[in-house]
């Protein structure tokens, strides 16, 4: 079973906390990340790129002149793709690039990754992550207290005060156990979540 030290906002250690191996202890499977990242990837893209093939070009009707005779290479439009202003070669037309993993494959990828982050010891728990305003300033500070620049904080419930601190700083990004993904996960440096996040994250995905 996995244990991680858990720290205060002030970036001390205050405690240790023993993580789920159902979790947090599983074999990586490299193949299911990669799978996962990709069709994230693939699935926020719009597709809706357009260009127009020979013979969706306006024009071109008539052929430019005579078979034979002329010393030119035969010609059959102005609008072919070797012509300025012609056609486009295999043009792009709007398509749907998305594809489905099933559940049991998300729930690999995602434990998979969570793991990847606890080996490399780049899972930071904390005992609790509060701030009495909206600040930047002081989300920051917090950051700079664990030394982490670009993070993942998951949030075991919706915290206004945190996700509006957070929004300014690049590197970071908040997110509720319910929305992780394995492209966040793996994107970010470090997961940084609070000890209430991590057994949400156990009751959720176990």
């Amino acid at each position: 079973m996995a244990n991680v030290s858990v720290y205060n906002m002030e970036g001390s250690t205050v405690g240790s906390m023993d993580l789920n191996d159902a979790v947090f202890g599983v074999e990586i499977n490299e193949h299911l990340v990669h799978m996962a990242v990709v069709q994230q990837l693939a699935n926020n893209r719009q597709g809706t790129q357009s260009a127009k093939t020979r013979s969706e070009v306006r024009g071109g009707g008539r052929k430019p002149w005579r078979q034979k005779g002329t010393g030119h290479a035969r010609q059959g439009s102005i609008r072919a793709p070797q012509w300025k202003g012609g056609g486009v070669v295999f043009a792009p037309k709007p398509r749907d690039y998305s594809f489905k993993m099933n559940k049991k494959e998300k729930r690999a990828a995602l434990k998979s990754a969570l793991t990847s982050r606890v080996q490399d010891e780049k899972f930071i728990v904390l005992d609790e992550l509060k701030l009495e305003a909206i600040k930047t300033k002081d989300f920051v500070k917090v950051l700079n207290n664990l030394k982490v620049s670009k993070a993942l904080v998951v949030l075991d419930e919706k915290d206004t005060v945190i996700e509006k601190s957070a929004a300014n700083v690049p590197a970071v990004r908040t997110a509720l156990v319910s929305t992780i993904n394995v492209y966040d996960i793996m994107k970010y440096d470090t997961v940084i979540t609070t000890k209430a996040g991590v057994e949400k994250i156990e009751e959720v995905y176990a």
